[in-house]
């Protein structure tokens, strides 16, 4: 048993009792927050970032009526026979500018062709070169902004001269001048292939940043003291928790992608003649303004609705992934 002298045991009996004139009081446990705090269920595992993304995209209306016209898109890209019977190619000179009409909504352009129809087909291309252009963007873009932002040093000025060299060429001026030497060509790549080179200095910035960001963070101090090879903790921690941004800035231009190729096809630089598209019926209907401009309204609108449902989706994937951006 601990013996306690008689100053301790004073100096205890001081500090505890108040002073004169001062008057202890608790607060009443309803009072305070330590109930919210014994009410929570620490049980529950933590909830990743892509869940409560997922969570706030779901709560989300402008989410809901991107994903619908998202979807619509895709459908009438994949399968255009069933939302249209005919022939986009059969074209009768007879029924050249003739109005709409049962089992022709859109009418008939100046060649006789069915508007309704080559709207509809015309999405399978505009679309696959946004999609295509997307991928090759987001692969090169980030491969190159990855090893930027993570190695540093010499690595980083390399590329980032590299980077700033292809940012200065404007995108639509890079692509028209390229495919300038490729007018023969038939095939869809050779627009892919062309706005990808001119276009994955965006996507390489973002995910540079992203990047440093995510290097300096505990989990990858913690696998490197683990053992794990720089390369490897790359690919398997920094790059997947600095895709946030990428994915945004990946949606947003998806729709960028569409417009541009409808520009090239506008110009007779794009897609080839033989194959149907958005930006070769409005290049087709331009002079038509004044007499039918049903013809050239059709495919403006549906060029419109797919690029505005993209980005749409981009805004709404960059509010849920980095609430910071929200709009108060």
């Amino acid at each position: 048993m601990t013996s306690q002298t008689p100053d301790t045991t004073a100096s205890q009996a001081c500090a505890s009792a108040p002073l004169a004139g001062q008057e202890r009081y608790v607060a009443p446990l309803d009072e305070t927050p330590l109930q919210q705090v014994d009410s929570i269920d620490e049980s529950q595992p933590a909830s990743s970032m892509w869940a409560e993304a997922w969570r706030t995209l779901r709560r989300n209306p402008l989410f809901i009526v991107s994903a619908v016209l998202i979807v619509l898109v895709l459908l009438v890209a994949f399968f255009p026979s069933l939302f249209a019977k005919g022939d986009p190619n059969y074209c009768d000179l007879e029924h050249s500018l003739d109005p709409a009409g049962p089992g022709h909504p859109f009418g008939y352009d100046l060649m006789g062709c069915d508007v309704y129809t080559r709207t509809v087909y015309g999405t399978r291309a505009s679309l696959s070169v946004g999609v295509l252009t997307t991928i090759l963007v987001v692969i090169v873009g980030g491969l190159i902004g990855a090893l930027a932002g993570y190695f540093g040093g010499w690595v980083d000025a390399v590329l980032s001269r590299i980077t700033d060299i292809f940012y200065a060429i404007p995108l639509l001026l890079g692509a028209i001048v390229v495919l300038q030497m490729f007018r023969t060509s038939e095939s869809i790549w050779k627009v892919v292939f062309v706005l990808a080179l001119f276009g994955w200095v965006s996507v390489a910035r973002i995910t540079r940043g992203s990047v440093m960001e995510a290097k300096n963070l505990e989990f990858n101090t913690a696998s490197e003291a683990l053992g794990l090879s720089r390369i490897k903790n790359l690919f398997r921690h920094v790059i997947p928790n600095s895709l946030a941004p990428v994915i945004v800035v990946a949606t947003t231009s998806l729709g960028t992608y569409i417009v541009s190729e409808a520009t090239l096809s506008f110009l007779g630089i794009g897609l080839p003649s033989t194959m149907v598209s958005w930006g070769g019926d409005i290049s087709a209907a331009q002079s038509l303004l004044r007499v039918a401009p049903s013809v050239l309204f059709w495919p403006s609108l549906a060029l419109a609705i797919t690029v505005l449902s993209f980005i749409m989706m981009g805004d709404a994937v960059r509010d849920a992934l980095d609430p910071k951006s929200r709009t108060l």
